[in-house]
């Protein structure tokens, strides 16, 4: 047999790539492995607002785990790489949302725990007005109805795992019981003081109008942030309770109190936007968090509470009829979860948007679990003091 066909095909030199195509499979390898990379395994995020203060600052850059609680498999599998819901340039919509996958998730290292700091995909982000992307779309309905937003504004809807992230510490995991008197943290029945991260409004009371507020800012305080005048004597302090514990010692103070709504104040916009219930940001409650498999009786009390839930987070068509409710179109006086929820609020309770206001975080919205600052970045700093030095390399607890 003639094997020289095989020997000149074998002896034939390679023809060598050219540094345009090396160029191009580099980028494309270091893309690939990049997306890999944060989407089963960790992902950087920053911290954009004060909600998580005094634990997480404006600035801070975070690493945050994907493996802890088991990878999402992406939902929405079409999209450009390392954008998240909007091209940086053009923004145009950097999906494509024709391609949706179910929810599935790889196993976990955990279960999450209460304390948790978690990133989750923001519940209400199903719906957004372009031109107004940082305020709650159903805020705004709420505040002058559905048809002047749509008039006024471009409305689009989002995946799942296209809404925005947000980041606040798990109060509640599924099954719970909750419930807030005067900023106090009620869970199943046990009182939960804040931990040392958590601040909210003091009134304090000075014996004198000539104070050194010098010594506030060696304890921590940011002055022009968190102290401003209500009178001459009196001022409104943010802060945490071991920092407060500080300030009552001071001899030049009077008195400490904590600042919160009146019970039976009721703030409109508190979830669940009940006019049954008399509730606000500081006194809500009891909500018994949803939990896979728990079977919830449908009535005029538990509908305004778990009506969003059974509906836009388990897909589920909701009707209110004479004498009951349909879903699906089947008569039904009870409805068993689908998922597990969880309850998240900000450290810094009194400047955050949080369940207070939303309701639940359905488990296919988690995406990780928080944990270290890999930089800290001031913008206010000066020159030599932007990056905040003492802060890179911290865990999140």
């Amino acid at each position: 047999m003639n094997w020289k066909f095989w020997q000149k095909n074998n002896t034939e030199p390679k023809k060598k790539k050219t540094k345009s195509r090396e160029w191009f499979d580099a980028v494309v390898f270091a893309v690939i492995a990049a997306t890999v990379i944060r989407v089963f395994f960790i992902e950087a995020y920053t911290i954009p607002t004060g909600s998580m203060e005094k634990s997480l600052l404006i600035g801070d850059f975070l690493f945050v785990s994907k493996v802890n609680y088991g990878a999402r498999i992406p939902m929405t599998p079409v999209a450009f790489p390392f954008a998240h819901h909007t091209m940086p340039v053009t923004g145009t919509k950097a999906y494509y949302d024709g391609i949706q996958w179910k929810y599935r998730r790889l196993p976990g290292m955990q279960d999450i725990k209460r304390n948790d700091v978690v990133v989750f995909n923001f519940p209400d982000g199903d719906t957004v007005a372009l031109e107004a992307q940082d305020r709650d779309y159903y805020d705004m309905v709420r505040a002058v109805g559905k048809q002047a937003i749509q008039s006024q504004y471009t409305i689009v809807s989002r995946p799942v795992d296209k809404r925005e992230n947000y980041i606040k510490r798990c109060i509640g995991i599924s099954g719970d019981i909750l419930s807030m008197s005067n900023g106090l943290v009620t869970i199943n029945g046990k009182a939960e003081p804040m931990k040392n991260t958590g601040q909210i409004d003091y009134m304090v009371k000075f014996k004198t109008s000539d104070v050194n507020f010098q010594v506030f800012e060696e304890m921590g305080f940011v002055i022009d942030r968190d102290i401003s005048a209500l009178s001459q004597d009196t001022y409104n302090f943010v802060g945490t309770p071991v920092m407060m514990d500080k300030v009552k010692k001071l001899d030049f103070v009077a008195s400490v109190n904590t600042r919160t709504a009146a019970p039976g104040a009721v703030e409109a916009n508190v979830f669940p936007q009940d006019p049954n219930r008399k509730w606000n940001a500081d006194n809500w409650g009891p909500i018994q968090v949803p939990k896979k498999g728990w079977t919830v009786k449908l009535d005029s009390v538990s509908m305004p509470l778990y009506r969003r839930a059974i509906s836009t987070y388990e897909g589920n068509k909701v009707e209110k009829v004479a004498g009951g409710w349909l879903i699906n179109g089947v008569k039904a006086d009870s409805y068993t979860f689908k998922m597990d929820y969880f309850w998240m609020m900000g450290d810094n309770r009194h400047n955050s948007l949080d369940s207070r206001y939303w309701g639940f975080v359905p488990e296919d919205h988690i995406v990780g679990k928080a944990l270290f600052i890999w930089m800290s970045y001031d913008t206010n700093g000066s020159f030599f003091s932007k990056i905040r030095w003492g802060r890179l390399f911290n865990g999140i607890h």
